[in-house]
């Protein structure tokens, strides 16, 4: 069994993310936590709704019940990067450039590394965003669709359109994908031509549950998946990504739900929490599993893997977090 640094916190922790070799934790009472030379804690919100690593930065961003985003960095300092008095913010995105984008209503604003931000309305709310790998570009995920903005230009938005609600999104490693997940059980996919009327379809269907997290692996060859008793991974390596292929399989449990996927940096070995706090650690080569934390006392909230892949960082909604050192 590799070593675990535990870390008991109080009430329901939403996110574990690294920066760097030092592991942060958000609890929803709005603290952030983190293991740098001893436990550090920031006050960021009145109640806090989401936390996510930026994929452009070593910097958190959250959003909050009271309205306000922050970029969080590795010292710990928050700074405050809007405010929408009275408005529940939970979704936020980090993009080139230093962007910042967030949502609440039917509209998504994205803050530019110069302060000025721009609104994008929609005709339904915003329920997931996130920003292409190159190129300003933002995807607003939102009932019957996905739309496609250009931050810098006034083109109008190319809108990928699909009935249902579509709660989160995510672009592929490349930026030839767009996959949704969607509040039927089921994931949803477009691949971006590039050219107007082209975007062909993916349906990923068959899940028992919602699902709630997603993870590339690292050369985006794959995407995992929860919402199952095991973590159901697509493969996208071919030029149609997962039509026409049944996923993987992994860590298979029987009525055990997967709550949390996490890829390893550099490596296809993915890290599978459970609704029961179990985490186990899968190579997709053949299967081979390794128990990396037993049961604990509620269901895993988040996974993330230090920037060398030795250290995973896990939360959950019992408050029972920690730190799993792999290489030991």
């Amino acid at each position: 069994m590799p070593t675990v640094a535990p870390l008991d916190l109080q009430g329901h922790v939403v996110a574990a993310h690294f920066l760097g070799d030092i592991p942060f934790f958000a609890a929803a009472a709005g603290t952030i936590h983190r293991l740098d030379g001893g436990e550090k804690v920031t006050e960021a919100h009145q109640g806090l709704l989401t936390c996510i690593r930026d994929p452009f930065s070593p910097t958190l961003i959250t959003g909050g019940e009271d309205g306000k985003v922050f970029r969080i960095g590795k010292d710990g300092v928050a700074a405050l990067m809007a405010e929408a008095p009275r408005k529940w913010i939970s979704v936020v995105a980090g993009g080139p450039q230093n962007a910042v984008a967030y949502a609440y209503g039917k509209s998504s604003f994205v803050r530019q590394n110069d302060g000025t931000v721009k609104e994008f309305p929609e005709e339904r709310s915003v329920e997931g965003l996130a920003f292409a790998g190159k190129g300003l570009r933002i995807a607003a995920a939102r009932y019957n669709g996905v739309s496609l903005h250009w931050i810098g230009t006034n083109a109008p938005p190319v809108d990928l359109e699909w009935k249902g609600a579509h709660t989160g999104v995510t672009f592929s490693p490349d930026g030839r994908f767009l996959v949704t997940a969607m509040q039927e059980n089921a994931l949803h996919g477009w691949k971006l031509d590039g050219k107007s009327g082209e975007n062909r379809h993916m349906r990923m269907t068959g899940y028992p549950a919602k699902v709630k997290s997603l993870s590339w692996s690292p050369k985006g060859k794959w995407l995992a998946s929860s919402g199952a008793p095991a973590a159901i991974v697509w493969p996208f390596s071919s030029k149609d990504g997962p039509m026409g292929k049944a996923p993987l399989e992994l860590g298979t449990r029987a009525n055990i739900m997967v709550t949390q996927v996490a890829f390893h940096p550099a490596e296809e070995v993915l890290a599978i929490g459970f609704v029961d706090g179990m985490i186990l650690g899968v190579r997709i080569a053949d299967a081979k599993e390794a128990l990396l934390r037993r049961p604990g006392k509620g269901a895993i909230t988040g996974l993330s893997w230090s920037a060398g892949g030795k250290l995973l960082a896990f939360s959950s909604e019992a408050g029972d977090c920690g730190v799993i050192d792999i290489s030991a």
